[in-house]
């Protein structure tokens, strides 16, 4: 089998071992988390609301809701995992080895959209008992899932390699990613704001992530979902191609 092959299996396999061996704290509470939403806002107070393009409130922000799993749950495992290697020196040992530095950060992303998805069907199981979600294309709803699995993940990885202190890794998820997500169309469609904050709202990046992923289940959305296809590709390219030059250069990595 190829060396870089060998490497990556080496690495995916030590990350999702990781998952499932601490699984009541990766697995367990995002999944308490998203019943609660539901419970919440979309059975006590969503039923107190009118439809939203057709469909009731709980059905409108499920997809949102999944969507949010998979946006936190990805990044929130990447950069765990790898700010731990940093912190424990043991990162030191893959730097120095003959592995290629995309396997490495294949190997670490891998984990972290192993751990979104899997959040986000079992938030999509549980969703189950609230609503029942129509499936309108599953090829977007696969595509987007997997696309912005992908990218928070690298984006996690890029959090990691910049942290210095546990303080540094929860910095961005908690002013950049929890406030773009809450004002990213979870909770609301864009068609109910006025023409000025539509216009700002197209500005947040996860407002496309969750449209995408809604029209995969009912078929409505605010946005062009290929442009929000694209824009995931253009962005997982980018946050890929700033995580390679950063590890091949050593920076954040090397003292």
């Amino acid at each position: 089998m190829n060396y870089s092959l060998i490497c990556l299996r080496s690495i995916v396999r030590k990350e999702i071992t990781r998952i499932f061996r601490i699984w009541v704290q990766t697995l367990v509470p995002p999944v308490i988390t998203i019943t609660l939403y539901f419970l919440i806002f979309g059975d006590l107070i969503g039923s107190q609301l009118r439809n939203i393009e057709g469909y009731s409130y709980m059905a409108f922000i499920a997809p949102g809701l999944i969507m949010m799993a998979i946006i936190t749950n990805s990044y929130t495992n990447t950069v765990s995992s790898f700010f731990s290697a940093k912190f424990q020196r043991n990162i030191e040992e893959l730097l120095v080895s003959p592995a290629p530095t995309w396997v490495i950060i294949l190997g670490y992303v891998s984990g972290g959209m192993t751990r979104g998805l899997m959040v986000g069907i079992l938030v999509s199981l549980v969703s189950l008992i609230f609503v029942t979600l129509p499936v309108h294309n599953l090829f977007f709803i696969l595509l987007f899932a997997i696309l912005t699995s992908f990218t928070f993940s690298l984006a996690g990885m890029l959090n990691a390699i910049f942290a210095k202190k546990f303080d540094d890794v929860t910095i961005i998820p908690t002013f950049v990613i929890t406030p773009l997500t809450y004002l990213g169309g979870v909770f609301y469609s864009l068609s109910l704001l006025p023409d000025f904050w539509q216009t700002v709202s197209k500005i947040n990046p996860i407002v496309y992530m969750v449209n995408g992923f809604r029209f995969g289940f009912l078929g409505i959305s605010s946005i062009n979902v290929w442009v929000g296809a694209g824009m995931l590709g253009i962005f997982s390219i980018t946050l890929f191609s700033i995580n390679w030059w950063l590890l091949w250069k050593g920076i954040g990595t090397r003292t």
